[in-house]
Formats: structure tokens, C-alpha cells, sequence
């Protein structure tokens, strides 16, 4: 007997609509209760969705490049009814979960003779004395400049014991994952967090009790009177073999040594038999998720954390491996040429006095994505120089007319302004490359880059055509001011279409700015200055600004890289044909 069971995404938090990456079983296998069922992934995060009830796969009804949301059906269950273990046919499965329930259903069934010894071995296993204890809440420690940051995986459950530095949680920013240790040792006894939440330095994450013995619970005293009940020669051969396999099941966990966090299969692995599902690597979503965009193969990468568990920083050792022409990294990349010979290895030391001081956090995370992204993309820099005689003049006019309100107006307000009119005469410049298929942006959002202590980064001005120069010119001022102090959020440095980096109040000519993938160009400004310029009859000195334009000649060719340009050139030249 059988009931089917339709199981269902559950409450992902703020997610509406997210897209399937993975799918990790099929029609026919048989699952477990909180067995990871579908992969799914926002603009923020990753995370995988684990199944309500446990069963046989009957059918799935999702494909990976679907979109769920809460309540979207996942697949149908056949469940094993909970009066079908009782029945008097009944014979040891071979599930574990289906051979513990019979266990308990065959000793009620037992002569009394044999129950006695089982009942007051119960007792005795519940009785274990607990040395002097105390709860402690564990928090999250301080983890950089991170205000909030999400939860994507709880590594724990109640009942386990933790030790010192193990693993809790696993959250994610736009730029970065990590997983948060623990910093006492004991056991489980609350969770306070759940996949979804937002944390920050302080926020509580476990309760653990700190105890030096081992905490009897249900399930152990349970798993004490089946190990009695399997010794007693006057059990029945059905109760014999469901506690002979409970035991088995639990003898793992009782040789292991006190302290050692519990051993927890991989979420995506032992799914299947010949599957290539039960080949995924032992990895985080967000590790999988960082490792797709750099083009990894996690198979060839080797794990660094607990139980062989690939961390973000095995597949950035893995990339720095590739780009060094280590003989044993292999990406996607590899058949395309792209070999080096070894990094020097040198001793400064022996030539003179040296310091050595550790890359910021910024720099070592934004390390790897921009050599992927000059060693993926086909860079071609357009160079031009725009007429910003009259802009400028103009520009010098409205701070004096507008002294009194605070905001001044900067170059970088009209560069922006000037970008969305050629976004939207020259469309493929607003877009993204996605396999075969260019994505056209309906929306004009712009990042610019922001210089700070510990590096660049690049918040964006969201929606900028439909904003004033005024406008953009506060924005501006604002998350430039909030990048220096380290306060931008995840959220203001999401979703750009197109970038621009200034650095025309340090100085050059020109440059080659790097894409901020997965845009598609880039637009760099140097330093402006005054040059003789050939009106016709003489020369009149004007003042000229460089422009360089990095572009993807995947998407673009030379030619509209020169009109876009070229058109850039001449709105700020004569900012009035922004109102054409």
C-alpha cells in the first residue's frame, strides 16, 4: 500500500521565481526525507531544496532552466503508509529508515519474556549522567566588511556535536562566500538561524551545550534497547534482523570519537547508481555557482575543508594554478592554446630589505574574476577624444547658479547621462552574452568605478534614464562617499549594464579598462586637456577628453565600437542632442 505525495518548493525568504540549475533525481529513485531534490539559483544566491517526505520518485515535474517559487511542484512521491511496517507479512526492508520502523513494531509483538530485558536496558541508556554543562549561544564572529549577508546552507542539525572551528553555516554576499565556524565545542540543542536569513557580526546562530559527556537523547536510548533486544535469543527472527540492522546503522556513529562532528554525506551524492549525478564533487551551491562562472571543473579540483569539501579558495588556487600553466589544472578553457611557463620562485629577501603585506579583502576577491574575464574575453580597446569645451563651461555654470543646494555637478554626471543615449541608439551594448544568445537589457543601469582605501569597486546608479543630472550627481557623490567608508551593500553594486571607470582626476591619455562581466564594454576616461584644434581656418584651443572603449568582439565588431564612440564624442560635444 502506497499514497502518492505531491512535494512542493517550500519558504525560500525572498526569492520569487528563481531558476533550476540542477536537478538531482529521478523517476524511480528512492529518497530521503530532507534529500536534496532541485538546485536553484537567484541573482544573489544558490541553494538546494530538500524533499519533505521520504519515498519513491514517481514522476518529476521539473526541468532545469525552469522558474519555481514557492509552491511550485517538484515531483510526485510514492510514500510507504505508516501502517504497512506493522503488518504481520511485513519482511525487513532493505531501506534503513524501513527497517528501523519495523524494529519497534516487532518488539511490541514479542513475548513478554523477551520484552522484559529490552525495557530495563531503556532506563540504563537514558540514565547516562551529564558532567556539569552549561548552554552557550554561538555568534556570528566578525567576518569583515560585511554588514548582512545571506544564509545559504545550515551545516547542522539539533542532536550534533560540534567542535571548536567546525563549520555552521555557509552565507554568501555578491562578491563572496565563506563558512562560519563554531566557537565552542558541545552539543546541538537549537538552531536560531534558517536558510534565507540575513546575518551580521553578533546575529545568533546555534545554542550548544558545553558538557564533556556524551547527551542521551531518544534516538540513542532507542538504539540501546534494539541492541539489547537483538542479544536476547528468545526475540523473533523479524525483531532480530530490524535490530541487528539498527545497530549496524548505528555503529558509526558510536565508534566515533567524542567531539567529531557527525559524518554527513554530500547533499548530491550516492543519489543514483550509475548516474553521473553520484560523480558531483563534494561542494557548496555557492562554491558551484563560483566555479560555473570561472568555467571550472570541479572534478579535477581537489577540497580543502572538511571531509574533502571544495571551498572558494581551492577553485581560486585551481585558476591561479590554470593562469601560472600548472601541468595539472584543466578548465574550460584548456584546448584553446593558453599555456605559460611557471611563476618565478625568488627570494627578494637576498637583493635587499623587503615588507610583506597581505592583498585587501577587495583585491583578493575581485582577483580572480578580472583574469577570468581577461582571459575569457576578446578585449579590443576603441581609443577618441570628445570636445568638452562647451560641457565644461556649462558644467562651471550650474555649480555657481546652484551653489547653495549642495550638490555639485561633476564630469562623471554627464558621461553617465551621455552613455544611456548611446545604450539606447547602439542596443547591443546593452546586453550580456549567454551561450548562443545575446540578452538586450530593457533597463539602463550604470556602474561606475570607485576608488577606496582597500581598492576599486563599482556601485551603480540604477535606472539612469530616467534621472536628471542633478540627480545622478548626488547619487553619485553619495555611493562614492559610502565605498570609501565601506558601507555599500551587496544590492548597490548588483545588476550593471554598462560601466565607466574615470581617471581623469589622477591623470593619462588613455588605457584599457577591463570588462565588468557579463557586460559586454566598458567605457575608460582619462585626464581632459587643452590642444589646438583645426576649425577650418585656424587653430583654436579646446578642451579634449580621451575616451577609451573596451568591448567583447564576441558581440561587437570594430565598426559599431567606432560609431558608439564616435556618437558618444559628439553628444558631449553638444549635450543638447541628448533631447533628440
Amino acid at each position: 500500500m502506497s499514497n502518492l505525495v505531491e512535494v512542493k518548493v517550500p519558504d525560500i525568504g525572498d526569492f520569487n521565481d528563481v531558476e533550476v540549475i540542477e536537478v538531482l533525481v529521478a523517476p524511480g529513485d528512492t529518497i530521503k526525507e530532507e534529500q536534496s531534490l532541485i538546485t536553484v539559483e537567484s541573482d544573489k544566491a544558490s541553494m538546494e531544496i530538500p524533499s519533505t517526505a521520504a519515498g519513491k520518485v514517481k514522476s518529476v515535474k521539473v526541468n532545469v532552466g525552469d522558474k519555481v517559487k514557492e509552491g511550485s511542484l517538484i515531483l510526485e512521491l510514492e510514500a510507504a503508509e505508516q501502517g504497512a511496517a506493522s503488518a504481520p507479512a511485513a519482511k525487513p526492508a532493505d531501506d534503513v529508515r524501513a527497517t528501523q520502523a519495523t524494529a519497534p513494531a516487532a518488539a511490541s509483538a514479542a513475548p513478554a519474556a523477551s520484552a522484559a530485558p529490552a525495557a530495563s536496558a531503556a532506563p540504563a541508556a537514558a540514565s547516562v549522567p551529564a558532567a556539569a554543562s552549561r548552554s552557550v549561544v554561538v555568534e556570528v564572529p566578525d567576518i569583515g566588511d560585511f554588514p548582512e549577508v545571506e544564509i545559504i546552507e545550515v551545516l547542522v542539525a539539533e542532536g550534533d556535536t560540534v567542535a571548536v572551528d567546525q563549520s555552521l553555516i555557509t552565507v554568501e554576499s555578491d562578491k563572496a562566500s565563506m563558512e562560519v565556524p563554531s566557537s565552542h565545542a558541545g552539543v546541538v540543542t537549537a538552531i536560531k538561524v534558517r536558510v534565507g536569513d540575513k546575518v551580521s557580526k553578533g546575529s545568533p546562530l546555534i545554542e550548544v551545550k558545553t558538557s564533556g559527556e556524551p547527551v542521551a537523547t531518544a534516538s540513542a536510548a532507542s538504539q540501546a534497547a534494539s541492541a539489547s533486544e537483538a542479544s536476547d535469543t528468545n526475540n523473533s527472527a523479524s525483531l532480530a534482523s530490524g535490530a541487528s540492522t539498527a545497530t549496524a546503522v548505528a555503529a558509526p556513529d558510536q565508534a566515533r570519537p567524542a567531539g567529531e562532528p557527525p559524518v554527513r554525506p554530500s547533499p548530491t551524492e550516492a543519489y543514483g547508481n550509475d548516474r553521473p549525478l553520484n560523480k558531483l564533487p563534494h561542494a557548496s551551491p555557492s562554491v558551484r555557482k563560483f566555479a560555473r562562472e570561472l568555467g571550472v571543473d570541479l572534478t579535477r579540483v581537489g577540497g580543502s575543508g572538511p571531509k574533502g569539501r571544495i571551498v572558494i579558495d581551492d577553485v581560486r588556487g585551481f585558476v591561479k594554478q590554470a593562469l601560472a600553466g600548472g601541468s595539472a589544472a584543466t578548465s574550460s578553457a584548456s584546448g584553446s592554446g593558453f599555456s605559460v611557463i611557471d611563476w618565478p620562485k625568488v627570494d627578494f629577501a637576498k637583493f635587499g630589505p623587503i615588507e610583506s603585506r597581505p592583498l585587501s579583502r577587495i583585491k583578493k576577491l575581485s582577483g580572480a574574476n578580472l583574469s577570468r574575464n581577461w582571459v575569457m574575453i576578446p578585449h579590443v580597446t576603441n581609443n577618441d577624444l570628445a570636445d568638452i569645451t562647451d560641457l565644461e563651461a556649462l558644467r562651471v555654470q550650474l555649480n555657481k547658479e546652484n551653489e547653495k543646494s549642495g550638490v555639485k555637478v561633476t564630469m562623471l554626471a554627464f558621461l553617465i547621462k551621455a552613455c544611456v543615449a548611446a545604450l539606447k541608439k547602439f542596443p547591443e551594448f546593452n546586453a550580456s552574452l549567454e551561450g548562443d544568445n545575446l540578452i538586450l537589457k530593457q533597463y539602463y543601469h550604470i556602474g561606475f568605478a570607485a576608488d577606496t582605501p582597500n581598492g576599486l569597486v563599482v556601485p551603480v546608479i540604477r535606472d539612469a534614464d530616467k534621472k536628471g543630472i542633478f540627480d545622478i550627481a548626488a547619487e553619485t557623490s553619495e555611493l562614492a562617499k559610502q565605498a570609501r567608508d565601506g558601507k555599500l551593500s551587496p544590492a548597490q553594486m548588483q545588476g550593471g549594464c554598462f560601466s565607466i571607470s574615470s581617471l581623469g582626476g589622477i591623470g593619462g591619455t588613455s588605457f584599457t579598462p577591463i570588462i565588468n562581466a557579463p557586460e559586454v564594454a566598458i567605457l575608460g576616461v582619462s585626464r581632459s586637456s587643452h590642444q589646438p584644434v583645426w576649425d577650418g581656418s585656424a587653430f583654436q584651443p579646446r578642451l579634449m577628453l580621451p575616451l577609451s572603449l573596451s568591448y567583447d568582439h564576441r558581440v561587437i565588431d570594430g565598426a559599431s565600437a567606432a560609431r558608439f564612440n564616435a556618437y558618444l564624442g559628439s553628444l558631449l560635444a553638444d549635450f543638447r542632442r541628448i533631447a533628440l
